[in-house]
This record gives C-alpha cells, sequence and structure tokens, in this order.
C-alpha cells in the first residue's frame, strides 16, 4: 500500500490541483481518489504521477513501495 499522506504532501507541494494532476497523468480524477483511498495503484499509474509530480527514484519508492 502507498504511503497516501507522503503522497498528498508532495501534491499539496506541487502547486496543483489534484484535478491537473489526473488530466496531465491522464488518470480519471475518480479514479486517482478511489486509488488514494485504498492505497493500492497500477504500475503504469506510478510511472505517471512521477512524471507529473517530479518525484524522485527515493520519492516514488518511499511513497509507493513503503
Amino acid at each position: 500500500m502507498a504511503n497516501i499522506e507522503l503522497l498528498k504532501e508532495k501534491i499539496n507541494n506541487s502547486g496543483m490541483t489534484v484535478t491537473a494532476i489526473a488530466d496531465k497523468s491522464g488518470i480519471v480524477r475518480e479514479t486517482l481518489y478511489n486509488r488514494m483511498r485504498s492505497g493500492n495503484f497500477y504500475a503504469s499509474e506510478i510511472v505517471a504521477l512521477t512524471d507529473v509530480l517530479h518525484l524522485t527514484r527515493k520519492e516514488r519508492d518511499d511513497i509507493f513501495l513503503p
């Protein structure tokens, strides 16, 4: 399960809304909210969010591979 609190922190620090991040990552907004609620993301979603949020490898691993 993903570290949702850390993901939310990165989203807040990005200056973008969840809707904007969903649009840029190609993930439906409702799906992104559902993933954040469950903590389970597909690999393609992790890659997309890593790109959109400009996460380092360490940040990505800390969030999605705790």
